[in-house]
């Protein structure tokens, strides 16, 4: 039983693990009628599974993160529109270039500005202006950004997905983790409670005389082997619940009950691991992500390469020039042109950030193998502990048999006097042992079941 309770507790801790660095869930999705049902007060596995879908962080965080994906996009498709801004100038000079610029641009010059053009003093100028700006291209920078970005807002989609699906296996294990712990406590109850009765008539016979001292310190130690059980289950129930109140979004401080369903189910294995790879390799939200990174890292790339070509923009001012503050159609100016520019030389700057794409692009191609091999490790190892958890549970359930008819013959035997009190407690504690074996084993199943799913992506 020691054995079947460290894997209890083992399970009870993974998934708050597993979801520490995850690093974090939905847009605060929108909350259904059946979400709005739910209350802290009690769940049920489905119910548990709404309200975390609802309410936990990690996946609120993933929204968030859509968001800024979309206005990535945003920004990117900014550069096709025209750029249009206001500004007001002013400025005072005696110099006789800038102050025979300011007379002409204010339509103020007749044939007596030439006499002091060397000594014009001092003039001022005012001016307001509408500057509008449309890039006609960019080496194709511009479109390769906006498709970089279109590609990022399904990446964010696509890690929401990962999230919401390692979510709702995390809340399957901790919920039947947090069952299978109170089952042991209760087992653990019940032994406490038989060999406490056992021990009281043994002492007493043992003051008459008739038992042994052996038998009252076996008894003992049995008792306080029991305890120590008993003790150990209330923890990882309390570990149990403070791993679903995380993953559920709730205070630790915040009170709440878990229910099981009346008839569990028990899970089976029909597809061999090769159907379940392929299935995964074409389900699983991170394999897709990574594709998406892949296909951005190349497209940052062209867009850095666009450096190398040539840059076109159209330009448009209009505004006046006058000493004093206003408008006047009659000393409006307008100008509008279109410009040219390539770098010639940038100092190996473009050379450097094209080679840092380039470098990039590899890696993004590095990470999407790496996600692959992770998860075909992953879907394996589930696998396997499917298979071993069916067949534990199908070895305890004969185990349970072969204790209940032990336990039978012992309590025959007994009632005979043909057995001491000590062979008939370790009869009912390894009856007991064999019932909470079969109860771990059962959940172990059940959330063996529940990572083979998520190792698919079956929640996505």
């Amino acid at each position: 039983m020691g054995k079947t309770l460290k894997n209890t507790w083992a399970l009870s801790l993974l998934p708050m693990f597993m979801l520490v660095n995850v690093s974090a869930l939905a847009d605060l999705v929108p909350q259904n009628a059946a979400a709005d049902k739910i209350t802290r007060s009690s769940f049920t596995l489905d119910q548990a599974i709404d309200y975390a879908l609802v309410n936990n962080p990690d996946l609120q965080l993933t929204q968030e993160r859509i968001q800024e994906a979309q206005a990535q996009l945003g920004m990117a498709l900014s550069a096709f529109y025209p750029q249009v801004s206001a500004k007001v100038g002013y400025e005072q000079s005696n110099n006789p270039a800038q102050v025979f610029s300011m007379i002409v641009a204010q339509r103020d010059f007749n044939p007596a500005s030439i006499t002091n053009i060397n000594n014009p003093g001092y003039r001022q100028n005012f001016r307001p202006e509408i500057i509008g700006k449309l890039s006609l291209f960019r080496g194709g920078q511009d479109y390769q950004n906006s498709k970089a970005a279109e590609l990022g807002i399904d990446a964010a989609q696509f890690e929401r997905s990962s999230v919401h699906n390692a979510l709702i296996e995390a809340v399957t294990a901790t919920y039947y983790a947090y069952l299978a712990a109170i089952e042991a406590q209760k087992i653990a109850q019940q032994s406490i409670s038989s060999i406490t009765s056992q021990l009281h008539q043994t002492t007493l016979q043992y003051q008459a005389g008739t038992a042994l001292k052996s038998e009252v310190l076996s008894l003992e130690v049995k008792l306080a082997e029991r305890e120590d059980a008993s003790i150990r289950a209330t923890n990882s129930i309390e570990i149990a619940k403070i791993s679903l109140a995380n993953l559920l979004g709730l205070s630790s401080s915040e009170a709440f009950t878990v229910t099981s369903s009346a008839v569990l189910s028990k899970p089976s294995l029909t597809s061999s691991f090769n159907d379940l790879l392929g299935l995964a390799m074409t389900q699983r939200p991170e394999v897709q992500a990574a594709a998406k990174q892949v296909a951005i890292s190349l497209h940052k790339v062209k867009s850095e390469q666009g450096a190398y070509l040539p840059k076109a923009e159209a330009y448009l001012s209009y505004g006046q020039n006058s000493q004093t503050p206003g408008f006047s159609s009659d000393k409006e100016n307008v100008t509008a042109g279109v410009s040219v520019e390539m770098d010639l030389f940038s100092g190996f700057n473009t050379k450097q950030r094209v080679n840092i794409a380039e470098r990039k692009s590899v890696e993004a191609q590095i990470t999407e193998r790496k996600i692959k091999l992770g998860i075909e490790q992953e879907v394996k190892l589930a696998f396997l502990k499917l298979q071993e958890a069916l067949a534990r549970l199908h070895v305890t359930e004969t185990a349970v048999r072969s204790a209940d008819e032990a336990l039978r013959l012992v309590q025959e035997e007994r009632h005979a006097e043909t057995v001491t009190i000590t062979r008939y407690i370790e009869a009912e504690v390894a009856r007991n042992t064999a019932q909470s074996a079969t109860i771990a084993a059962h959940y172990d199943a059940l959330s063996a079941d529940a990572a083979l799913k998520k190792a698919v992506g079956d929640w996505k």
